[in-house]
């Protein structure tokens, strides 16, 4: 009966897929003196005496014995020899890879492209999680949690993502449209960083992809239109695939008449579009005519300013082209408006 209440094996079956840090739930019962610890592939068994982490054992099966924690053996109580049971506390610590996270920036990130200038950008992926340090692990992050699972660690690692990943972004000095090629180098890039932030804590990103990288809505409406832009540099053509597929939509009996007419049509309007649009022809010039009277410069005047300034046959004019003054009688240009014009009243 006393035999009994003495742990035997010490051994952890996972049956979930989230369960990262699992304590061996000793309770009242104590580990007997020679019992078998069982630690799997993707497992690492860490003992804690008295809130120290003694020793860690890779994957394998132990006797518990002298030969097997070395370092327990210095710590109090244990240099009397093995005769009472053990009183440590046992962690397995999963090594496996934990696939099942996401990330996404809740907020555009500022980037600036060397074609569009300053652009906001979103992104979101998958990376996956992996335990390199048991021992860093639960002094920094699982601490005396009987069961840390991934949701716990979640959140932290998201922040520092999205933290490094607009410098990250930055560094790259890639176009915002070379992005989508880039995506795999860029997702190596940041695991490594990651990886180094997090060996603090005994964790690493082994694995960290892009699953897209957007613009906000109206950049891409802009982008449509760009691109419908670049659709329609061979006018016939684009024409001629428009009427085709108008035809198509509409169906009927007709299909191939009308699909003649319409390549026709198309065909018309681009080549009317095609040509040069003709232009009227521009305006006569009105030119600006100055008036001498009395020894002064009037002007400048059009030639309905210049028959309302007083234009007499004897006034003096010039306009530009002229290489003198001249008696408004000697320029052929002013004959209509001097022929309308009142002879000079007589002397009274």
């Amino acid at each position: 009966m006393i035999r009994g209440e003495f742990i035997d094996i010490i051994e952890w079956l996972d049956d979930s897929r989230d369960t990262i840090v699992w304590r061996f739930p000793r309770h009242d019962n104590e580990i007997k003196m020679g019992a078998k610890l069982v630690v799997r592939e993707s497992q690492v068994a860490v003992f804690v005496n008295e809130g120290h982490i003694a020793d860690a054992f890779p994957p394998g099966t132990f006797t518990l014995q002298t030969r097997n924690l070395p370092v327990l053996s210095t710590l109090k109580g244990w240099k009397y020899g093995f005769d009472s049971p053990f009183k440590a506390e046992v962690y397995f610590v999963s090594t496996r890879r934990f696939t099942d996270f996401k990330w996404g920036t809740q907020n555009p990130i500022m980037l600036r492209d060397p074609e569009f200038g300053p652009v906001r950008l979103r992104a979101f992926g998958s990376y996956s999680v992996q335990v390199t340090e048991p021992m860093s692990l639960l002094r920094e992050l699982a601490g005396t949690d009987q069961r840390f699972r991934t949701e716990e660690v979640e959140g932290y690692l998201r922040q520092m993502i999205v933290g490094r990943l607009a410098g990250a972004l930055g560094a790259a000095q890639v176009p915002v449209l070379d992005l989508a090629a880039d995506q795999h180098a860029m997702g190596q890039k940041l695991a490594d960083i990651l990886s180094a932030d997090l060996s603090t804590v005994g964790l690493s990103i082994p694995n960290f992809s892009f699953e897209n990288i957007s613009f906000p809505p109206e950049v891409e409406k802009a982008l449509d239109k760009r691109t419908q832009m670049g659709l329609a540099g061979d006018l016939g053509q684009y024409t001629r695939f428009q009427a085709a597929n108008a035809l198509e939509n509409a169906g009927g009996a007709g299909e191939g008449m009308g699909l003649g007419m319409g390549i026709a049509a198309g065909q018309q309007m681009a080549a009317s579009l095609s040509q040069p649009a003709q232009q009227p022809p521009p305006l006569p010039q009105r030119h600006q005519w100055f008036l001498g009277v009395g020894g002064e410069r009037r002007g400048p005047f059009d030639e309905t300013g210049l028959a309302a300034a007083g234009l007499t046959p004897d006034a003096l004019v010039w306009r530009a082209g002229m290489a003198q003054w001249a008696p408004a009688r000697d320029v052929p240009e002013l004959a209509a408006l001097l022929h309308n014009t009142p002879p000079p009243l007589p002397p009274s």
